[in-house]
C-alpha cells in the first residue's frame, strides 16, 4: 500500500512540472512519440517554467532519495546541458527549509537543555538546508564558532517508502531483464539503502567526521573541521564552523589567485590517499560539501564538510583496484583483463585475448588527452556494452567507490579542465605499490603480525601434536575406506564371475544337446533353447 501510495506521489509529480516534456526530446519511436502527444495532462497543465526549473522543482519535491541523484547529475556537465547542470546546483544546499522554530525545539528536546544555556548565540536561520537535514550557525559559551546541524523531522518515513519502491523496481529489473541478474540491482539496492539509513544517524556521521581529522591530521592538502561530541546525539550533531570558499564558486576563487592547477591536483591526490592509504573515503564529495580554504591561495587546502556517507575497501580489492589502475596507465590492457578474472568480477572460463581486444577499444580513445576532451560517460558506456559480452557483475561494494569516482570527474572539471587526471595518479599508485609490495611493506606487515605470531608461539607445540594427530586419524580413516572399497570390489568381481559361469553353464548345456547337423541344428533348436542362449551371453557380457 505504502508503495502504491508513493508511485501515485511521484505520478502526480511528474504531471504538476511535466517531466513528459524530457522525454519528447529523445530520439523515439513515432508510435511513443505519438503516445506522449496524446497525454490528456498536457490539455490542463502548462509547462510555464523551463525545464530546467522544473526538473529541480521535482526533485526537491520527491524527496531525498531523488534530491541525491540530482547532486549527482549536477556534476556531470559531459552529460547535461549547462542550464540544466546549473539550476540542479541549487540542489546542493539550497534545498527548503523547514521551521528554524522547530529545529530549535528538536535540538533543545536532543540536548535536554534550553539553547540559552547550551549556546551563547543560536541563530534560528539556517545558513544551509539539504535533503536530510539542516545547519544553523552557533557560538558555544567559551566563544568558539559552531554549526548544528539536525535532522529533518519525519524525514525517514519518506525515504523508507522511496527504497521499498527502488526494491520493487530493482526486483522487476532482475526478473525481466536478460542483464538483471548480473547486475544485482537489488543488491545495489540494499547497498544504497545501508547508506541513506546510515545518514540518519548523526553519530556515525560525527564518527566519520573524527577518523577523517585524524586520517589527515596536520595535512596541507585537506582540512577537517573538529567534532563536538559533548553536544552530539542520533539526530543532532555540533561541529566547528568553518570558513571558505565553496569549490564550485570559480569567480571567487579566481579573485583571490587560486592556483587551479594544483588545487585540481590536489582532488585527485586526497581520493587516492583516501582510498589506498587509508581504506576509508568520504564518498559525498560533490561540491556542496567542499571548500577551498581563505588562508593562501597560492597553496590551496581543501576543507570538507558532511561525512555522512563514506566508503571502505577490502585489502583485495584495494589490491586489485590499484594494479587495474596502474595496468590501464601503462596500457597494459592484457593485464586488466586477466585481474578482472582473478578477482572473480568475470567468470573463470572468459576468453582472456577477446576480453582484452574488446578492454582496448573502450580505453585506449581516453588516453593523452586532456579532461576536458574525455567523455567519460562514452567510456561508461563502452564498458558497460563490454561488461555485457563477457557476462561481468555489478561489484555492489565498488558503488561508492564509483560515485565518488564521478564527483571527482566533475570537481575537476569545474576547477582545471586541463587537468592530466592520469599522469596525476601514476605516481601515487607506484609508490604505493612499492611501499605495499617492497621490503618496507614487508618488513611493516611483518611488524604488525609479529605480536599475534609472539601470542600463538606458546601454543605452537600442542598445535603441531593436534595436527599430527589429525594426520594419523586421518590416515587410519583413510585405510579403513580402503580396505572397505577394496572388500566391495571383491565382492562384485566375485559376483560377476558367478554370473560368467552360470552363462557358459546355460550355452554349453544348448549345445550339448544340438544335433551335429548344424543348419538343421539352429531351425529346430526350441525357443527357449534360443532363450537361454541369450540369457547366458547378457551374463557373460554384463559389467
Amino acid at each position: 500500500m505504502r508503495r502504491l501510495s508513493r508511485l501515485l506521489t511521484i505520478s502526480r509529480v511528474a504531471i504538476r512540472y511535466r517531466l513528459d516534456t524530457f522525454f519528447l526530446q529523445l530520439p523515439l519511436p513515432w508510435y511513443l512519440r505519438l503516445l506522449l502527444l496524446l497525454l490528456p495532462w498536457r490539455f490542463f497543465v502548462p509547462a510555464t517554467k523551463p525545464r530546467a526549473e522544473r526538473l529541480r522543482l521535482a526533485f526537491e519535491a520527491l524527496g531525498p532519495v531523488f534530491i541525491k541523484f540530482g547532486q549527482m547529475l549536477s556534476t556531470r556537465r559531459d552529460l547535461l546541458p549547462d542550464d540544466i547542470a546549473e539550476e540542479l546546483k541549487k540542489l546542493q544546499d539550497r534545498v527548503p527549509p523547514f521551521e528554524g522554530a522547530l529545529a530549535q525545539s528538536l535540538i533543545e528536546a536532543a540536548l535536554e537543555s534550553p539553547v540559552s544555556e547550551l549556546f551563547d548565540r543560536f541563530d534560528v536561520s539556517p545558513i544551509a538546508s539539504a535533503s536530510v537535514a539542516q545547519v544553523h550557525p552557533a557560538v558555544l559559551k567559551d566563544g568558539r564558532e559552531v554549526v548544528v546541524k539536525v535532522i529533518r523531522p519525519g524525514i525517514d518515513r519518506t525515504i523508507r517508502k522511496d527504497v521499498a519502491l527502488l526494491y520493487s523496481l530493482a526486483r522487476v529489473v532482475e526478473a525481466l531483464w536478460q542483464d538483471g541478474k548480473r547486475l544485482r540491482p537489488v543488491d545495489v539496492v540494499r547497498e544504497y539503502e545501508q547508506t541513506i539509513f546510515d545518514e540518519l544517524d548523526l553519530r556515525k556521521e560525527a564518527a566519520n567526521g573524527s577518523q577523517l581529522r585524524r586520517n589527515f591530521a596536520d595535512s596541507p592538502i585537506l582540512y577537517v573541521p573538529e567534532i563536538y561530541w559533548d553536544y552530539t546525539r542520533q539526530n543532532v550533531l555540533v561541529m566547528e564552523r568553518i570558513h571558505g570558499i565553496p569549490v564550485a564558486e570559480i569567480e571567487r576563487l579566481k579573485e583571490q589567485n587560486t592556483d587551479f592547477k594544483l588545487l585540481a591536483e590536489r582532488g585527485v591526490e586526497i581520493f587516492f590517499t583516501q582510498v589506498f592509504r587509508d581504506s576509508f573515503f568520504h564518498a559525498d564529495m560533490h561540491p556542496g560539501n567542499i571548500f577551498v580554504s581563505l588562508d593562501n591561495p597560492a597553496d590551496p587546502q581543501y576543507i570538507a564538510i558532511d561525512f555522512g556517507i563514506v566508503g571502505s575497501l577490502t585489502a583485495e580489492d584495494q589490491s586489485y583496484l590499484a594494479r587495474n589502475f596502474l595496468a590501464f596507465f601503462q596500457r597494459d590492457y592484457r593485464q586488466v583483463a586477466q585481474l578482472h578474472v582473478d578477482s572473480g568480477w568475470v567468470p573463470p572460463d572468459t576468453n582472456v585475448d577477446a576480453f582484452e581486444t574488446a578492454i582496448r577499444s573502450v580505453c585506449e580513445p581516453i588516453f593523452e588527452k586532456p579532461l576536458k576532451d574525455i567523455s567519460f560517460g562514452q567510456v561508461l558506456l563502452g564498458l558497460f556494452q563490454t561488461a555485457r559480452r563477457f557476462n561481468m557483475e555489478v561489484q555492489p561494494q565498488l558503488v561508492l567507490l564509483q560515485k565518488t569516482l564521478l564527483n571527482i570527474e566533475g570537481l575537476g572539471r569545474q576547477l582545471y579542465p586541463e587537468l592530466d587526471l592520469w599522469q596525476t595518479g601514476k605516481p601515487f599508485l607506484e609508490n604505493w605499490m612499492k611501499e605495499r609490495m617492497g621490503p618496507k611493506g614487508v618488513y611493516r606487515a611483518i611488524k604488525q603480525q609479529a605480536p599475534d605470531w609472539l601470542d600463538k608461539l606458546p601454543h605452537l607445540p600442542q598445535l603441531v601434536y593436534d595436527a599430527l594427530g589429525q594426520l594419523r586419524k586421518l590416515d587410519q580413516t583413510r585405510a579403513r575406506d580402503l580396505q572397505a572399497y577394496a572388500e566391495a570390489t571383491g565382492r562384485v568381481q566375485r559376483k560377476q564371475e558367478r554370473r560368467r559361469w552360470a552363462g557358459l553353464l546355460l550355452i554349453a548345456a544348448v549345445l550339448v544337446s544340438a544335433q551335429p547337423q548344424w543348419a538343421q541344428w539352429a531351425a529346430e533348436l526350441p525357443a527357449v533353447s534360443w532363450l537361454a542362449i541369450a540369457a547366458g551371453s547378457w551374463l557373460l557380457l554384463r559389467k
